[in-house]
């Protein structure tokens, strides 16, 4: 235990406080000026377990060339380090805070506290987007120790690797989900950034962009724009307006516009960022696929499922050839396509993606992440879709579980998952069960996104349907119209979602025996799907039956 170190100092001179700090110089005195040195090259690092590897690293960034670990052993016989485990090490934080004293009497304290930092600086460059379960098992020892740089030798940065330790904390926890860790480091690094350039800097903007990437995954979608535009307008001031970052900028902000269902405002920002990587990287870069991957998902929001599928193909081909087959990416990939195929009623073809992609995701980011939770309830919608109720139930609970756990309770994908399981309740006829889970998801949609959202449709839509098979007819027609009225705005005339809006009105009108009215709206549904997702697509079929029973059976 790191106690026997003092108490076994306490033993070598006077009991108490004074005796711990006079035993303490009596061993100094006996250290060679080498372990002097390595000795106060510890105390930079965190009070944490230290790896000799990260002792190493910072040794070399100080050019201190001699025997490390011979003087690591002298240093651990004299009680001023603890040996924890084989090649892992701890300083007592009485004995950090002498030792520090000691580094402040060397001549060369401020090289070694400017080695310090690059040797983790190096550390946080390591750190991916997206770190693997096996990625984050490397780096984990190393955080405390990158951590001191930034909170107490921030001083000792260059301004080339100021962010760099902002940006690799933050990455380590949101890669993982962990947003509420990640956000003072995002935050910490536009404030000091800000601070230390005092004028506009590219870090500035890639602060910015971050911390607006940051609040995307959060949800945060009203916190973010404000950041994203600001990032861009400030990237093309500095850089230009061809440059890579300014890419990545519209690319971010064009995905942020998908999600808030603002499908023109993205289109155009999608395709100049793949235009642009394209001509300032290769054709074969991961960020090429990256926009090609965005653009499609745009095109599957849009119903525009030809157009998806082959970038989609496209962006899974280029992630496997330039990433491998095993990557976080070639899952979202794999994922992306499978989704596509469900709603084309292809549901051979997407089950086995949604598998692999399910079972890749666990293992490269383990079973506690956010992605994790977004395949299980994308599998549980394949299920769903082919009528297996029982497989589908208990992933979509455990998605909803995972998605409140990980992101908190007011989060769009927690809406989505309360909105997929009601729906797997009426189709089963629960709907005591469904009707608090659809108002919960339509308050929280309005809440998060809007009063305008292709979501918000979605959930009036379903509220009334609901409504409808309860018999609650007055109360199912004003949320059909209004669903209806509000999915054409947004997504025009001719989308899938307004063939299904169209369809479930009529449904509401032949109920009702209103049969005048619901046989165009039936037509017109019809059209729409045969032309978006082809004669034999399971919603059109169904549209198609509905319409032949109508006419087949109305009373005159």
């Amino acid at each position: 235990m790191l106690a026997d170190i003092l108490a076994r100092l306490q033993k070598q001179a006077s009991a108490g406080e004074s005796g711990v700090a006079a035993a303490f110089e009596l061993n100094w005195e006996c250290l060679e000026p080498e372990a002097q040195k390595l000795a106060c090259l510890l105390s930079l690092f965190a009070l944490a377990p230290i790896p000799w590897s990260l002792v190493e690293s910072a040794a070399s960034a100080n050019h201190l060339e001699f025997d490390f670990k011979a003087n690591c052993t002298v240093l651990v016989e004299r009680y001023l380090l603890q040996e924890l485990a084989e090649d892992t090490y701890q300083v007592h934080e009485r004995i950090q805070e002498l030792l520090r004293q000691k580094l402040e009497e060397l001549p060369e304290a401020d090289e070694f506290k400017r080695g310090y930092c690059r040797a983790m600086v190096a550390v946080a460059k390591d750190i991916t987007e997206t770190p693997t379960l096996i990625e984050i098992d490397q780096a984990i020892l190393a955080i405390p120790h990158l951590a001191e740089v930034p909170t107490v030798y921030q001083a000792w940065l260059s301004d080339d690797d100021l962010i760099w330790t902002f940006v690799g904390l933050g990455r380590f926890y949101q890669g993982q989900g962990a947003y509420a860790q990640a956000l003072p480091w995002y935050e910490q690094s536009l404030s000091s950034i800000k601070k230390r350039f005092t004028h506009e800097h590219p870090d500035v903007a890639i602060s910015l962009n971050n911390l607006a990437g940051l609040y995307y995954s959060q949800g945060r979608y009203s916190d973010a724009e404000p950041l994203y535009i600001q990032a861009l307008e400030m990237t093309k001031r500095l850089l230009g307006d061809e440059h890579a970052s300014v890419a990545t900028s519209l690319n971010n902000l064009a995905e942020l516009y998908r999600s808030q269902g603002r499908y023109s405002d993205a289109e155009p920002l999608y395709i100049e960022a793949l235009s642009m990587r394209k001509h300032l990287l290769e054709d074969e870069h991961a960020s090429v696929a990256t926009s090609l991957n965005n653009l499609a998902g745009l095109y599957y929001s849009q119903g525009k499922y030809s157009d998806a599928e082959s970038l989609y193909i496209e962006a899974l081909s280029m992630r496997k050839h330039l990433l491998g087959d095993e990557h976080a990416s070639v899952a979202s990939s794999l994922n992306n396509l499978a989704e596509l195929y469900r709603l084309e009623g292809r549901y051979s073809e997407a089950e086995p993606l949604y598998i692999q992609a399910l079972s890749m995701t666990k293992r490269l980011l383990g079973e506690l992440h956010p992605d994790v939770a977004s395949s299980l309830n994308n599998l549980a919608g394949l299920y769903y879709s082919q009528g297996r109720y029982s497989d589908a139930e208990p992933l979509y609970i455990q998605a909803l579980e995972m998605t409140k756990r990980l992101l908190g309770k007011s989060h769009p994908d927690v809406a989505s998952s309360l909105n997929n399981l009601a729906a797997l309740y009426y189709s089963q006829g629960r709907y005591s069960d469904a009707e608090p889970l659809y108002i919960q998801a339509l308050s929280m949609r309005k809440r998060l996104l809007g009063d305008e959202h292709p979501n918000v449709a979605t959930n009036l839509n379903n509220l009334a349907a609901l409504y409808k098979s309860q018999g609650k007819y007055s109360d199912a027609e004003p949320l059909y119209i209004e669903a209806l009225a509000m999915i054409k705005r947004l997504l025009g005339d001719k989308h899938p979602s307004v063939a299904t809006s169209l369809n479930n009105l009529a449904l509401l009108y032949y109920s009702q025996r209103r049969y005048s009215e619901a046989e165009p709206l039936y037509i017109q549904a019809l059209a729409i799907a045969e032309k978006c997702l082809g004669a034999n697509h399971p919603n059109t079929i169904t549209i198609r039956e509905n319409l032949e029973f109508l006419r087949r059976n109305r009373q005159p």
